[in-house]
């Protein structure tokens, strides 16, 4: 039986499915809220960001590899006694460009931000 993979919308999972490379695993798709952003995908190799900002309704999909990956934040606007999953959103910081993705849920939030920890440490 094949694994599960946690995802928003079978759409955003099947993308991410169509794009693999040999040998890699999809982690979880998460549906992104706010301007700009689809969704995050999340594999054993990089992680997958659409990209709806660009002029003309043109899409993008950006791959990026952990080993390009410099860190990982949590987004807040303050801290409430240590919780600092309570809001939706990290920041994906590549040489210099930073990728913010919203997500509905801290839960989602903290899972993303620990996935990519966990493969930049």
């Amino acid at each position: 039986m094949a694994k599960q993979v946690v995802h928003d919308r079978r759409e955003q999972l099947r993308q991410i499915q169509s794009g693999l490379l040999d040998g890699e695993d999809i982690i979880a798709v998460y549906d992104a809220v706010g301007a700009g952003t689809g969704f995050i995908g999340l594999t054993t190799r990089r992680v997958i960001i659409q990209d709806k900002s660009f002029l003309g309704k043109k899409v993008a999909i950006t791959s990026i590899p952990y080993s390009k990956i410099t860190s990982v934040s949590v987004v807040s606007n303050k801290s409430w006694g240590g919780e600092f999953f309570s809001t939706g959103t990290i920041a994906i910081n590549v040489g210099t460009h930073t990728y913010e993705v919203e997500f509905r849920g801290a839960q989602k939030t903290h899972h993303a931000h620990n996935v990519i920890l966990h493969y930049i440490s």
